[in-house]
């Protein structure tokens, strides 16, 4: 079953429980699911194309939350927390630190880096191997890590 048939079944099953907090999160977003096989000129999408998806809405769903979050609205926060948490049960598992790590190793090697000016291709090979499955920030972090020179001994 592919990632957007899933997300079919659970809508149907939503709406026969009339979760309506569930039903109007996952009507959204397969309303962007519709719209994204209209731009891509597909039929159905796949699994890689979906969670694209999904991860744009997650983004979106995050600085919203930190929008309401200083604008004290209590209530908004919860719903977005909310289909951020549905959100997120449709992605692939997110790889442990030690796991991106070991993929920056490789891609390091892989691309021959050797100074801060090569992360734009160390960052593109990593998240290539990733497939989805890590965050770009703690990527981020990790890369520049690995390619920062080392510190001056200390006097």
């Amino acid at each position: 079953m592919s990632l957007e048939e899933k997300i079919t079944a659970d809508f149907k099953a939503s709406m026969k429980a009339r979760d309506a907090g569930r039903t109007q999160a996952l009507t959204f977003l397969r309303s962007h699911l519709q719209y994204a096989a209209i731009e891509k000129k597909k039929e159905k999408l796949d699994d890689a194309d979906v969670i694209a998806v999904i991860k744009k809405l997650i983004k979106q769903r995050r600085d919203g939350l930190a929008q309401f979050e200083k604008g004290d609205r209590p209530d908004l926060v919860a719903k977005e927390k909310a289909e951020l948490a549905l959100l997120e049960t449709y992605l692939p598992p997110a790889l442990s630190e030690e796991e991106v790590a070991r993929l920056v190793e490789e891609a390091v090697a892989a691309t021959g880096a050797a100074s801060m000016k090569d992360m734009g291709r160390v960052m593109k090979e990593v998240m290539s191997r990733a497939e989805g499955r890590a965050d770009g920030s703690m990527v981020s972090a990790l890369v520049k890590k690995r390619l920062a020179p080392p510190a001056p001994p200390p006097k």
